[in-house]
């Protein structure tokens, strides 16, 4: 402490001189002349004086901070409705929600094109709008010929074309349509015996039917209304190269009512005024009313009603006016796994010419047409679903027939046909069955079986009707790239009857047709896809009416696009 003093003495003694220095300096002038020269003076430093300081006193008690007195305060709120201005600002939000599944790419269109032996020329085409909530809409066209065939060479070819439109619109609780299409059938009567001496000329044995069609309908069956109906109006035309027409006018009416879970009505309507012209013209009306009620009992379903129909034919005296029960009863004894059903009744069936003619082109002119009259009918079955991926059905029934036609050879011309009735009642036992493996639409696997036993009157033997028809189908599909399709289908043999020149008769059967048939898709891309179909490939020439010989091995390809 006492050399810090001492320090502190020194420091200011030299700061007086220094600052007395400065100060003589600043009054004589510039140099260290005489008038500029110190005064003797003695300085005395006293070296062992002590400058001392009083103690200071020290606080150690700490700062008090006195509480406030507790008093009563009366609080009070006020609440403001603060609004802000409106301003027109867009916000751009994004909600944040599960991914959807995107849908597949659908095509609406596409064209497919090919050429094969016999001078076939393959044209199809399609064109339909996309996924719409509005409607629907497209146009189909399609033309397949042969310019020569397996007799004859372009004496058996044939062709067939035809062009259709339609359309739907979709409204609240409403759905209305219709469509209209065009075909042409061309065909020759080439069931003859070829000749070297005698040359046929193909217009005199030529057959072409224009076909024309157009309906109109609406329904409410995607509704949820206890009343569910479908309405449809209906035209159809056709004629031929031999001046025969054929008009028909049909409307068909088909409601259904639910009471409640377990029960309801449903009526089917239907109504054709058909006008037929050739060597005479002949009106053909047709009404069938079709009322049944419904009823779930557990696992039990029974309906009952009745069918009243009528028609204007006289062929082999037809009755007009026919009333038939209709009795159905179901079991399902494992739900969506197993049903079987029984029951009996009868119908009237409408017969067309336009029908008659797509079955078999090679009808004679001035064929007497009738509506089938099934005047009874028993019936059991079963449809069953195993392990999700075999459905099978089988069918029995024995069935009492009036008026069923038969083809059969013209007395006059044995390379046309004409239509043939039982005088008497056609008894028809008909077993059905069908069996088809689906899996994971990968592969798939079918077979049908159709088997009918006739039993005539009057005629010798159900001509051309065969009593056996099965087939195996299956379709392969190899990772979306190559689509195998195939048919193997059986046709047992039928009759007919030839009547020689010399006015006698014989009876000839039919050939058993095997025919096997292959396709095969290959895919490109999305838009191309290549295919090849071999129809025959056993390449038998069988015939399926008496004198008409089928094709041998017929082969086609070509491309597919799609847009």
């Amino acid at each position: 402490m006492k050399n810090k003093l001492k320090l502190t003495s020194l420091a200011i003694v030299f700061s007086v001189g220094y600052s007395f220095m400065n100060n003589v300096q600043a009054q004589g002038g510039t140099g260290w002349g005489e008038g500029a020269k110190l005064e003797d003076a003695q300085v005395v430093v006293e070296k062992n004086r002590v400058i001392e300081l009083p103690r200071a006193a020290r606080n150690f008690e700490k700062f008090r901070i006195e509480a406030p007195e507790p008093q009563e305060r009366n609080v009070r709120y006020r609440f403001s409705d603060y609004r802000l201005a409106s301003q027109d600002i867009n916000l751009q939000m994004r909600v944040l929600t599960i991914k959807q599944d995107e849908l597949t790419k659908l095509y609406g269109n596409y064209l497919k094109a090919g050429i094969g032996n016999y001078g076939t020329l393959y044209l199809k085409g399609y064109f339909h709008n996309k996924r719409s909530t509005e409607g629907a809409y497209g146009a189909e066209v399609s033309h397949v010929a042969s310019s020569r065939g397996p007799v004859d060479r372009a004496n058996s070819g044939v062709s067939n074309s035809s062009i259709s439109a339609h359309g739907e619109r979709y409204l609240k609780g409403l759905t209305v349509g219709g469509r209209a299409g065009y075909g042409r059938d061309q065909v020759y009567f080439y069931g003859y015996e070829p000749s070297l001496e005698t040359v046929i000329d193909k217009d005199s044995i030529k057959q072409v039917f224009n076909r024309f069609n157009a309906e109109a309908f609406l329904h409410n069956e995607t509704s949820g209304s206890p009343f569910i109906y479908r309405a449809t109006l209906g035209f159809n035309y056709l004629n031929d190269r031999y001046d025969m027409k054929e008009s028909n006018i049909a409307a068909n009416i088909n409601g259904e009512y639910t009471i409640d879970d377990e029960s309801g009505f449903k009526v089917d309507a239907v109504v054709s005024m058909l006008t037929h012209t050739d060597s005479a013209q002949i009106n053909r009306q047709f009404f069938k009313l079709t009322p049944t009620y419904e009823r779930k009992l557990g696992v039990l379903t029974v309906g009952l009603g009745a069918r009243l129909a009528f028609t204007g034919d006289t062929v082999n005296n037809a009755r007009s006016m026919n009333i038939y029960p209709v009795v159905r009863l179901g079991v399902e004894p494992i739900e969506g796994k197993l049903k079987i059903y029984g029951g009996f009744g009868g119908d009237l069936e409408r017969t067309t010419m336009s029908q008659l003619t797509q079955e078999n082109p090679f009808l004679a002119p001035n064929v007497l047409v009738a509506d089938v009259n099934k005047t009874l009918e028993l019936y059991g079955g079963l449809s069953a679903n195993i392990a999700n991926y075999v459905h099978i059905t089988g069918r029995v029934s024995y069935q009492n027939f009036r008026n069923l036609y038969f083809f059969n050879n013209s007395r006059t011309d044995s390379t046309k046909f004409e239509l043939l009735y039982d005088d008497g009642v056609t008894n028809v036992l008909n077993l059905y069955a069908e069996a088809v493996f689906n899996y994971s639409d990968e592969v798939r696997v079918g077979l049908k079986a159709d088997y009918n036993n006739y039993r005539t009157e009057r005629l010798e033997h159900p001509f051309h009707r065969p009593e056996m028809m099965a087939s195996i189908f299956a379709t392969y599909n190899f990772y979306d790239k190559i689509l195998f399709n195939s048919e193997l289908y059986y046709i047992g043999s039928s009759f007919g009857r030839i009547v020689r020149t010399d006015g006698s008769s014989v009876i000839r059967e039919t050939d058993n047709i095997v025919d096997l048939n292959l396709k095969a898709d290959y895919k490109f891309s999305s838009r191309f896809t290549a295919f090849v179909m071999a129809n025959n490939i056993l390449g038998q020439k069988y015939e399926r009416f008496v004198n008409y010989q089928n094709k041998s091995v017929n082969l086609i390809g070509g491309i597919t696009y799609s847009f």
